[in-house]
């Protein structure tokens, strides 16, 4: 058996395995076909709303994943992690189920309501820095100061196990899917997605999409190697930021993720109101990155079965309304 070969195995095992661990406490994301928008499109159109997951995003999945994994000794000594965003909720509420002692890092000038929604998650909160580069690298040197395992948002395997299990409930939900869109921050859900479904159903088609201001993963795959892109502010801030050096995620998207494409804020912004209005769901920008890019590149899917990886719902009131009713964010 060749390495590549023997990697696709645990690939697929280690999916298979996250599921059996995390079944009982996730929701199976309904996979809804959409007449209105596949007539617009020429294709057969699905959503994989994960914007309905646990804590609003597919992160609940990793995240209870890699805790289920720790031996009952690590989980006494607790664990350390670092967001303020899908990935703090996520693992807040994981570490709830599983009662692990959680200290989660924020930046000081963390939002005051993403504050407010992490406290009542019930983590408990220590503060530092002014960057979620500078926060995150501080929580992991205390975690390794402490003896506590860190947990990363998306580079660890566990975690991106269990993301990948959203691709084998889009397999079972849909065999004959053709195609699959997925939104791409640091690589952990598309690295599970893709990995899944080539090892199982290799014809299947796996794009990624970032926002234009924040294409960290596109540059990167082109330079084959991981780069520092000039970024901006995006509608899409779930996945802004850039990629760790060393990465597990990056291996994994260039030998399984077929393309990677970007889309501009005017798309990203028109996805989330058509997402409203076509089939009344609140999502947030990151959660409309796979629409914006089957509105960008409609030719590419004309008469393929496609699923829309819609990952994410947590977006204020305020900024989902005004999305809503202006041309700007």
């Amino acid at each position: 058996m060749s390495h590549q070969e023997r990697e696709a195995r645990l690939l697929v095992a280690g999916v298979e395995n996250a599921y059996a661990r995390i079944r009982p406490d996730i929701i199976e994301t309904a996979l809804e076909y959409s007449p209105l928008l596949s007539l617009v499109f020429g294709a057969h159109v699905y959503f994989k709303w994960e914007c309905d997951q646990v804590t609003g995003s597919f992160k609940f999945r990793g995240a209870l994943n890699k805790l289920r994994t720790l031996s009952s000794a690590r989980k006494r000594k607790g664990v350390v992690s670092a967001s303020t965003g899908n990935h703090g909720l996520g693992v807040c509420r994981a570490a709830r189920i599983e009662g692990v002692d959680l200290i989660l890092y924020l930046p000081e000038n963390a939002a005051s309501a993403k504050i407010a929604k992490l406290r009542k998650a019930g983590a408990v909160l220590r503060f530092f820095g002014t960057s979620c580069e500078k926060t995150e690298a501080h929580a992991r040197s205390e975690a390794a100061s402490s003896d506590r395992v860190f947990i990363s948002p998306y580079n660890d395997r566990e975690i991106i196990a269990g993301q990948g299990t959203a691709g084998l409930e889009i397999l079972d939900q849909l065999p004959g899917v053709e195609d699959v869109i997925v939104p791409v921050g640091g690589g952990g859900l598309i690295a599970g997605i893709a990995g899944y479904l080539k090892c199982r159903a290799p014809g299947v088609r796996v794009w990624g999409v970032e926002p234009a201001r924040s294409a960290f993963m596109k540059a990167s795959l082109r330079a084959g190697r991981l780069v520092a892109v000039k970024e901006k502010k995006t509608l899409a801030d779930a996945v802004a930021g850039g990629i760790e050096p060393g990465s597990v995620t990056f291996p994994l998207c260039r030998r399984y993720v077929d393309e990677v494409v970007t889309v501009s804020e005017e798309g990203l912004t028109a996805a989330v109101r058509l997402i409203h209005e076509v089939h009344g769901k609140v999502v947030e920008g990151a959660g409309a990155l796979a629409l914006a890019a089957m509105m960008k590149y409609r030719a590419r899917f004309r008469g393929r079965r496609v699923v829309l990886v819609a990952s994410g719902g947590n977006i204020s009131p305020g900024r989902f309304q005004s999305i809503c009713h202006s041309r700007r964010f």
